[in-house]
């Protein structure tokens, strides 16, 4: 019951991971050390298994998952996307309290940068080129996404496979890539609320994305794992400035939702009460990363 009650805790923090647009529920994992352990209890949904469940095997299909280790995580991912969304309402804070908000995020994000950076077995000329071509790519993504995207089912679906996909890896956050998409606010209200007309596309593209994308990123992983994480490290350089807390940021009233239409960055120059909070938030944030990646490294 210890070991259920400490993967819960450590779902906890995966979900809460992935609900803030800072740490992925990839890098949690792998910060608390269940990494290897998540990817493997994922693709234990296999092909055998699915002929288990075909033939009506029940005893065998259940047996087969590991959900000894799936389901305690799974508890603890879901109350802190509750708790996330309905005790402390990020998406509404976003708009209220933006600047301490978008402070915390990117200290999460710096400091995920972090721990990938001292996870580097070695330094070289590969590792610069691989970390800027991902700054590359992290740039081309956030200048290739509109401003204004639609609340269609088809693009729900879409954000779905990609943000579980985003999760699974050990750096880039899916509630990050939902906040690039302009869909961050509608999914977490749709998760708080219960929104069928949100959840049930969004689950089938999550669902479809876990079975897919699990099995690429252990292939990947396993025979390119440093070269992923450089490339993960300059997505996530490449892509910082957008939660940059510091934006002129304009909205506009679209289908009854306010809608992010432009952000430009700025320097703040003067230290006044937004600023000093926001400074104070990506401190904590930063420091949060570092801290529970030295006790997992300790243990």
């Amino acid at each position: 019951m210890d070991n259920k009650f400490i993967l819960g805790l450590k779902g906890f923090c995966m979900g809460a991971a992935d609900v803030v647009p800072g740490v992925s529920g990839g890098t949690m994992a792998f910060i608390l050390g269940i990494y290897k352990q998540f990817i493997e209890a994922i693709r234990s949904f296999d092909t055998i298994w699915l002929q288990h469940v075909f033939k009506f095997e029940i005893k065998a299909a259940l047996h087969r998952p590991h959900f000894g280790f799936l389901i305690p995580l799974v508890i603890g991912i879901f109350c802190a996307l509750i708790f996330f969304t309905r005790v402390i309402p990020l998406p509404s804070l976003l708009y209220t309290h933006p600047e301490p908000i978008y402070g915390l995020f990117f200290g999460l994000i710096i400091g995920s940068i972090i721990v990938l950076l001292l996870d580097m077995k070695q330094f070289n000329g590969a590792t610069f080129l691989f970390i800027s071509l991902g700054t590359a790519f992290g740039l081309f993504i956030v200048n290739l996404v509109p401003t204004n995207t639609p609340d269609a089912a088809w693009f729900i679906f879409l954000c779905g496979s990609l943000s579980i996909s985003a999760m699974l890896l050990p750096g880039i956050s899916g509630s990050f890539i939902l906040l690039i998409l302009r869909q961050y606010d509608t999914i977490l209200n749709g998760i708080g609320h219960f929104n069928l007309s949100v959840l049930i596309p969004f689950g089938l593209g999550a669902l479809t994305g876990l079975v897919v994308f699990s099995r690429f990123l252990g292939w990947l992983l396993a025979r390119f794992y440093q070269t992923t994480l450089q490339i993960i490290i300059g997505v996530l350089l490449g892509t910082l400035w957008i939660i940059w807390p510091f934006q002129i940021r304009h909205y506009e009233l679209i289908h009854n939702k306010q809608r992010l239409i432009s952000s430009v960055p700025y320097w703040p120059e003067t230290l006044s009460q937004p600023v000093t909070y926001a400074i104070l938030m990506m401190v904590l944030g930063l420091s949060i990363v570092l801290i529970m990646s030295a006790l997992a490294h300790r243990d």
